[in-house]
């Protein structure tokens, strides 16, 4: 969230109407686009010819077939104007690991701590740039085998991003076989340790919170999400439960974590106090407990992570129905469709503080107040498939669409 600056809530993408600048990216990726200083970055996956991409809302579980050369790029576009200040080649390869046909095969968000960019392109490994993008070292880390854990052959792709606190870099890979948690020294790649993880494949990335003097990793999963020392990597909270495929994010604010997740036979939406320790996993899914502040029973979100804006947590379904929760009780608002039902939605939303803005991936992003209440303000479209989460800075979205990159603001 930025509070800094009011973001458009209308747009003409045709018109050019609040449309700062459109730069056309190659390849296919879902990373999102991220910003430090006056450059955006963003990175992708060039193949010959054109990926197919299959979106909607689908049940298929096969997984793409697209086995030629592939180049993992990364770009620094000037944040201003949109124009290409450097395309550098990261790593060149035939992909290791088959995709999803709604995914890609750079879906993983890089990340900058204003000096270092660190990328993981799936199963080619963590790569390291400097910020004129070369190369100062990479990580081959094995195939990152991410799928549905009952029909182990479908391979779907990797996309937990990497995480850059205090010099250091934190990776959660829940894969097939041999996950683990993991974090390495930012200046060489040296891994300072790895704790291995017991659970289904999950694609969410780790989130570092600091509770009290300890720095914490939260971790999102169906029989084991939970809180890691960043320090050590040792446990400190876990929590069995929940929908069996683990996308979203866990979301910080204030004094409670939220954690939401769904497929299977449960989608809990739950908020857990920070100070918690120990085991936490209640009798019944749906239980709350000391640990356990609340929980909605069937709310869970499926892609997206949720977003804290003042008193409320938002959490939009994969087919649109966006409700918003007391973030202190987790009573409910309201609960309402955007959109038609019809169409899907992948990419978590943003805020600036007032207006919350959800794409579809159909490229229609809808503008709901973040007061509570719901009605939607208006809705613009991308004109193009959409599946990236948006980057969001100064007044101005950053929307990363099939073929490109587009700032929006006033």
């Amino acid at each position: 969230m930025d509070a800094s600056a009011t973001a458009p809530t209308q747009w003409d993408v045709e018109k050019g109407e609040n449309i700062r600048w459109k730069t056309t990216i190659p390849g296919l990726a879902h990373s999102s686009p991220i910003l430090w200083g006056e450059r955006v970055y963003v990175t992708t996956a060039v193949r010959p010819g054109k990926a197919d991409l299959k979106v909607g809302l689908y049940g298929d579980i096969a997984s793409a077939n697209d086995q030629e050369p592939h180049q993992w790029r990364l770009l620094a576009l000037d944040k201003a104007s949109g124009k290409i200040i450097w395309d550098k080649l990261g790593h060149e390869a035939v992909p290791r690991v088959k995709r999803h046909p709604k995914s890609s095969h750079c879906s993983s968000t890089p990340a900058t701590d204003g000096r270092r960019i660190v990328a993981i392109f799936g199963s080619e490994g963590l790569f390291c740039f400097d910020l004129e993008g070369q190369l100062v070292w990479k990580k081959d880390l094995g195939p990152m085998d991410s799928g549905y854990f009952q029909v182990p052959s479908a391979q779907w792709g990797f996309a937990s991003s990497p995480v850059i606190h205090d010099g250091k870099v934190v990776l959660l890979c829940d894969v097939q076989t041999n996950s683990f948690l993991a974090v390495f020294d930012l200046s060489d790649g040296k891994q300072l340790w790895g704790t291995p993880r017991k659970d289904v494949p999950t694609w969410g990335t780790p989130t570092v919170v600091k509770v009290g003097e300890q720095t914490q990793i939260l971790v999102n999963g169906w029989h084991h999400m939970g809180a890691y020392d960043f320090a050590t990597g040792k446990e400190i909270w876990k929590l069995d439960g929940g929908g069996d495929i683990p996308v979203p994010t866990p979301v910080v604010a204030g004094s409670m974590a939220y954690f939401t997740s769904a497929h299977g036979r449960s989608r809990p939406m739950r908020a857990i106090r920070l100070d918690a320790r120990g085991d936490v996993t209640p009798p019944e899914v749906y239980a709350t407990n000391a640990a356990i502040a609340w929980v909605q029973a069937r709310q869970g979100n499926y892609m997206q992570t949720p977003v804290v804006v003042g008193n409320h947590v938002y959490g939009c379904l994969d087919n649109g129905v966006l409700t918003c929760f007391d973030a202190k009780t987790g009573a409910i608002s309201y609960s309402e469709r955007l959109g038609s039902g019809s169409e899907g939605f992948t990419a978590s939303p943003v805020s600036d503080g007032r207006q919350l803005y959800f794409a579809s991936e159909g490229g229609n992003v809808y503008v709901v107040p973040a007061d509570g209440k719901f009605s939607v303000i208006a809705t613009n479209r991308l004109n193009e498939t959409c599946m990236a989460s948006p980057a969001i800075s100064e007044g101005t979205l950053f929307f990363r669409t099939r073929e490109r990159l587009i700032a929006i603001g006033k």
